[in-house]
């Protein structure tokens, strides 16, 4: 069959993945060869392919298709989050648009809408990532809600709880105001952002012209506020002791206390304390007996405690407090000051430290084995660099807050009946009990994602072929909510690492180095580029650009590398079709004693590419191999050798003619071997 002149993607694309999936050729099954397993980083079922999804799941695709080709049996495991904020927020909008309240549904009522939606809306990523060419196992597609997935997790807990590693506790955590959930503190990111500070005077009660000074970014929060703080060692204030001090506005009586943990440099060198909305003045609080007073509903309104402004947004009331202090006399001054600011990572809402009784996983017996496993190496990082950042993370890491205000998720297997508790995987059987409303934080479910895709806990004959899994590709951003988790689970769960390397991906940004997001109009729309330059060129160029441990600085002229790339491919093909007899290639048995100088050249120089090939790839560098692989076809072959061979071709000497087209054909197929991982 001839070659057409021009290489066209879409006549081969959506032809030959239907080919594949329908012969089942991604397909995996237990048996006596070695396993290699790769689980895909479960995208949000919300979610849609965006140019870091492309990146990573290439780059899995690569590991996964040269497996197979080494003859070894290929397990990737693709699937699905839940994602409960994101998802939730998602139905309550449309809910709203529909002109319905979420709080006017019951929880029953409510899931059945989340489902429709997650019916309708979810998994649009999956097939996306089918026309990225992705060659996973679709037969073992997971959803972290699916029934055995479900029965996995609620095991979990169950476990864990038995064994006193899950408990119920207040404690001051991150809250969501705009979700109304509570969030863990790897989901808070902050940000500097150009904030105010607010200098402002309290009268010293029993004194009619005393005064001490404090300074603020959060004005609104004195009306909270039982102590003023301020550092034993700093003399200006020795003769604030034993004395109190009077609340603006308010008027009530606090304690003026001492404690070291009193910057003495900053702002006045005196700290209001407000034990209910800042961890480290509930720390004090503790310390120094002082009482709680929270003045903050759960979507960051002022409640009845405040006295003042009840009802009102907490950043209105900052702007209505400003001015009121100013007209009673108590704003000394404002001044510009930039701080880091704690945001949602899901809804980007500002977080509001709040007291609040929740569930905890302890993480001190979960933590040790983790960190040593990956200081050892026994799992590696790639680059290394990011060992670093682990170890850090994990030496101070603290416990756990697992539960969330939410309805989609996974709902805690607790009830309570009076002052009773019962934690098990079926609810109790008498009447009079109540299920805990929360639901478990979505990293709780994904953290057992290697052993539950698998079948864990129940004894499988995929949990002992393809557990543990090889390689891990994801980014650097969820070290901590997922990779650390997933080693500290299949440790403590399995004794075993559910991985034995990971790969961080870059992070790309545009070419004047910002990040690209679909906010900021820098992201193109991955399905569009395949549409323009072709699937294989999108991937090669990605590829060729992404170094290990460097972040990726994208444009789209740099696609038109690896479209040129196939192209030149392509032509190679059809030419060597083309000079091809009808009796097809001979079998000549190429020994390089009796082969030419110019076929001598070019077998050593494939050689030493195949080399060099493996040599990056066996080490995770696959922008190297590209570069390798591009680099000969396009030079050495197409530029020089064919160049060189079409004398032999088309010359006298019949021998050395069949010779050169042996020598070609092998180069060729050599090299469309190993592109195959990278261009399917």
């Amino acid at each position: 069959m001839a070659i057409s002149k021009t290489y066209d993607p879409s006549e081969s694309e959506d032809k030959w993945y239907k080919i594949w999936t329908d012969q089942g050729l991604f397909n995996s099954e237990p048996d006596d060869r070695e396993s290699y397993t790769v689980v895909i980083p479960p995208p949000n079922v919300t979610g849609v392919l965006h140019m870091g999804h492309m990146l990573n799941n290439t780059i899995q695709d690569v590991l996964v298709r040269r497996a197979r080709m080494f003859g070894k049996n290929a397990c990737w495991v693709p699937g699905t989050d839940h994602a409960s904020i994101a998802t939730e927020a998602k139905v309550v909008q449309k809910l709203r648009a529909d002109g319905i309240k979420k709080g006017d549904l019951s929880r029953e009522e409510f899931l059945e809408h989340a489902w429709e939606w997650t019916h309708k809306h979810g998994g649009v990523i999956l097939s996306q990532l089918k026309k990225l060419g992705a060659s996973c196992d679709w037969n073992r597609t997971n959803f972290t809600m699916n029934d055995n997935y479900y029965k996995s997790v609620i095991n979990v807990f169950c476990d864990l709880h038995q064994k006193g590693l899950i408990y119920r506790g207040e404690r001051m955590i991150n809250w969501d105001p705009q979700a109304k959930t509570a969030l863990s503190d790897e989901e808070v990111f902050y940000k500097e952002v150009n904030s105010k500070l607010f200098y402002l005077r309290y009268k010293i009660e029993g004194s009619d012209d005393e005064w001490v000074n404090i300074a603020t970014t959060r004005p609104e929060t004195i009306l909270g506020d039982t102590a003023i703080c301020i550092n034993p060692e700093d003399e200006r204030y020795i003769s604030l002791k034993g004395k109190r001090a009077i609340v603006p506005l308010i008027n009530r009586s606090i304690p003026i206390i001492f404690d070291d943990y009193v910057d003495m440099e900053f702002g006045t060198g005196c700290l209001k304390i407000t034990p209910a909305h800042d961890p480290n003045d509930y720390e004090l609080g503790k310390k120094h007996q002082l009482e709680v007073i929270n003045i903050l509903d759960s979507s960051g309104c002022l409640n009845k405690n405040a006295k003042l402004f009840v009802g009102q947004d907490r950043f209105d009331v900052r702007k209505s407090i400003a001015d009121e202090l100013d007209s009673s006399g108590y704003l000394i001054r404002i001044e510009d000051h930039i701080n880091k600011i704690g945001f949602s990572e899901r809804t980007d809402a500002i977080i509001e430290p709040r007291l609040s009784l929740q569930w905890f996983c302890s993480m001190e017996k979960l933590s040790i084995p983790a960190l040593e496993n990956v200081i050892n190496d026994t799992v590696q990082f790639h680059p290394p660099k990011f060992k670093n950042t682990y170890r850090h993370w994990v030496e101070n890491i603290r416990d756990w807050c697992i539960s969330r205000q939410l309805w989609w998720g996974h709902q805690i297997p607790v009830w309570y009946k009076d002052e009773e508790i019962y934690c098990g995987k079926n609810p109790p059987t008498e009447e009079g009990w109540v299920q805990d409303e929360d639901v478990l934080d979505t990293w709780f479910s994904s953290w057992i994602w290697p052993l539950a895709t698998l079948g864990w806990p129940n004894k499988t004959k995929d949990l002992d072929r393809f557990y543990p899994t090889q390689d891990l590709v994801t980014g650097p951003d969820i070290i901590f909510f997922w990779v650390a988790r997933m080693i500290m689970a299949g440790l403590y769960f399995k004794d075993e690492i559910p991985f034995s390397n990971v790969y961080f991906t870059s992070i790309i940004r545009d070419e004047h180095g910002k990040k690209m997001s679909k906010s900021l109009g820098n992201s193109p729309d991955p399905i569009e580029l395949f549409e323009q330059y072709g699937v294989d060129a999108v991937r090669v160029s990605i590829l060729m650009i992404a170094p290990q441990g460097t972040d990726v600085l994208f444009s789209i002229d740099r696609l038109e590398q690896g479209r040129n790339f196939m192209n030149k491919t392509w032509n190679a093909c059809r030419f060597l079709q083309m000079n091809i007899s009808e009796n097809g290639i001979p079998d000549i048995d190429i020994d390089h004693k009796k082969i030419d100088l110019p076929e001598q050249w070019i077998l050593s120089r494939l050689e030493k590419m195949v080399r060099d090939y493996n040599y990056h790839l066996d080490r995770f560098r696959f922008n190297e191999a590209a570069k390798s692989l591009y680099d000969f076809t396009w030079n050495d072959f197409c530029d020089w050798y064919v160049e060189i061979a079409k004398l032999s071709f088309y010359g006298k000497d019949l021998q050395r003619a069949d010779t050169a087209r042996s020598v070609s054909i092998k180069c060729l197929q050599t090299i469309l071997k190993l592109l195959h991982p990278y261009a399917p």
